[in-house]
């Protein structure tokens, strides 16, 4: 009963003491389609993805329920970095949805503008009066968020004489951004604002690295696949560990404890096993601290994803190739950095198309031969098929009246009409792969059914093609399975090496666009399209994650276009509008909502790009 009595009470004090309005909330999930569009139309990085923000302790006054509530410590704020603009995960301080609504586009129209230098006060007031300058239409929804904002703010009456003097700073900051205020100096912080920029954004741990990193452990284990689950940043801190031997007496019970310790060095193993509790903790922190310990461990076990004796592995076909890599922190391409190894599937065996398929394939065939051009009549030819009896009878005329001259052309010819088009379809084989897709099967069985039926289609339309599948293993290692080349015909042998696919390893997908663009760039073709199926972004076991790898692969498609080369993507990664427009474009690339449709996509999709 007495547990019961203090859940009522401390819902009570808690309601009571709660600022926000639950009603009128919205989530950053609920703009999450509007908010990438939006930030790059104002003018902000296009590579930066979208997160949620962590609440960090704003140290300003808080109200008595607040207090005894135990609520009220932390806040959301905006923020941005190289990677990504953090976002409150929800918004509920206005109660009108419409306004909180208008917050988030606000916030994301802020990050949007350069830094300025200045002290907190300074750098907001400078940007928004930049904002507003560049982006009129915003100045409506801005001073309705002011207005609504102060009316929720400390009277500056009821403040002491200092906090009274930085409130008013704030407000007329706030309503009059063009104008230069100072921000006077105070022991404790202000009230927060909302509609600025974090002051003080969450970081890394100083100095950079990871902790438990040692100058040889440059292969640590990197996730193939950012998990769909909601991604944040915390303010993070490095301790040095303490070595004390000495143990101590625990003279009162642990569970008595209400609050996380910030660090306690224990003796933890390594697993891989995600601990609830660990993750609620760290949800709780503030502060994550990291610490490098200095003891090696009594033995390692080191291995790389499982990787098959050669025996088993794909056949390379050579030595490999020499490519380039774009480095975009020094902004500058990197000669010969990536190895790229040719390959064949092993265990591939001659196959004819599977049964399941034919159907299929043939109305797909049916309806690519329309594509196929019509066959044209050629007059007044040297040899051909048939007798051009028009010229047959000019010819005895003239020559009967004696002013025939040259070879005469007695022939018709029916020569096939030419597209002058070549397509390379390149299809990404990575880890991911390997995950299921409902009665469809995996990833991997999509992906060969729609490799089989495009290339069915193609051969139909009589347009050349080829067909490669990629996926990579740190810089040395970019494996470029050919599947069809396109001096070849798309036999049982291609379809063999189709059907003997399998999940590879990670998507360096720079250099495989730029052996792919190099190949077609050899085509005699006037168009030429490079059609790239992906599952997730680029990535890889060492540094080429996050903006790294985004930016390679940009800067592989920029060099593709600048050669006459038209990179397209079909993907069915549902996170895919947060990088592709920055790397394909807004009609660059299309989304797949379910995977299993991809084969009547990929061919319709093909079909919409050549006309």
């Amino acid at each position: 009963m007495e547990d019961i009595v203090g859940g009522w009470w401390d819902r009570l004090i808690t309601r009571a003491a709660y600022r926000g309005h639950p009603q009128a909330a919205v989530t950053l999930a609920g703009v999450t389609r509007l908010a990438p569009p939006f930030f790059r139309a104002m003018g902000g990085d296009p590579a930066l993805v979208l997160r949620s923000t962590v609440g960090t302790e704003h140290g300003a006054r808080r109200s008595l329920l607040e207090r005894v509530a135990g609520i009220g410590e932390k806040v959301e704020l905006a923020w941005s970095d190289r990677q990504a603009l953090y976002l409150p995960e929800k918004l509920d301080l206005f109660p009108s949805a419409m306004l909180n609504r208008a917050l988030y586009f606000w916030l994301m129209a802020l990050a949007a503008e350069p830094a300025p230098r200045g002290d907190w006060l300074t750098r907001n007031r400078l940007a928004t009066q930049r904002c507003l300058a560049r982006m009129p239409g915003l100045a409506a929804s801005y001073h309705q968020l002011v207005g609504a904002l102060l009316a929720l703010r400390p009277d500056p009456a009821r403040l002491s004489a200092p906090e009274a003097a930085v409130e008013q700073a704030i407000r007329q900051a706030l309503q009059h951004p063009e104008r230069e205020v100072a921000l006077p100096e105070v022991k404790r912080p202000p009230q927060p604002v909302p509609l600025w920029l974090h002051p003080a954004p969450p970081t890394g741990a100083e100095n950079g690295g990871a902790a438990g990193e040692s100058p040889a452990d440059d292969d640590s284990e990197h996730k193939a696949r950012e998990s769909a689950q909601k991604r944040r940043r915390y303010r993070a801190q490095r301790i040095v560990p303490e070595d004390k031997k000495d143990g101590m007496l625990m003279v009162f019970r642990a569970e008595s404890l209400f609050t996380w310790d910030e660090y306690v060095k224990v003796n933890r193993h390594n697993d891989e096993d995600e601990d609830e509790d660990n993750a609620a903790a760290a949800e709780d922190m503030n502060k994550l601290s990291i610490a490098a310990d200095s003891k090696t461990r009594g033995s390692r076990l080191k291995f790389d994803l499982d990787l098959p004796s050669a025996e088993y592995d794909d056949t390379p076909l050579g030595p490999g190739l020499l490519l380039p890599e774009w480095d975009w922190k020094r902004q500058r391409l990197i000669d010969d950095h990536c190895r790229l190894l040719p390959m064949h599937p092993r265990d591939a065996s001659p196959a004819p198309l599977p049964d399941r398929l034919l159907p299929l394939a043939r109305r797909l065939r049916r309806q690519f031969q329309a594509l196929a051009p019509e066959r044209t009549r050629k007059s007044g030819e040297t040899n051909g098929p048939d007798i051009d009896l028009d010229r047959v009878i000019r010819f005895m005329a003239e020559r009967q009246s004696g002013v025939a001259q040259g070879e005469p052309g007695l022939y018709q010819a029916w020569p096939p009409g030419e597209r002058n088009l070549a397509c390379l379809l390149l299809a990404d084989l990575s880890l991911s792969t390997e995950s299921w897709v409902g009665e469809a099967g995996r990833v991997i069985d999509v992906i060969k059914d729609s490799l089989l039926l495009f290339a069915e289609a193609l051969s139909a339309s009589g347009d050349a093609f080829g067909l490669y599948g990629f996926s990579s293993l740190k810089r040395h290692e970019v494996r470029y399975l050919l599947l069809k080349d396109f001096a070849d015909a798309f036999d049982d042998a291609a379809r063999g090496r189709i059907l003997a696919l399998r999940p590879g390893y990670y998507t360096r997908m720079g250099a495989a666009i730029r052996q792919s663009a190099r190949i077609l760039v050899q085509q005699p073709a006037q168009r030429r399209l490079l059609l790239i199926v992906s599952d997730g972004k680029p990535n890889d076991m060492d540094h080429y994650e996050g903006r790294y790898g985004i930016e390679d692969t940009r800067q592989a498609i920029l060099e593709a276009r600048r050669d006459g080369v038209t990179p397209f993507c079909v993907t069915i990664d549902r996170e895919a509008g947060d990088y592709l427009p920055h790397l394909f474009g807004s009609r660059g690339y299309v989304v797949v909502q379910r995977a299993e449709t991809l084969p009547q996509v990929l061919t319709t999709l093909y079909a919409q790009l050549t006309r």
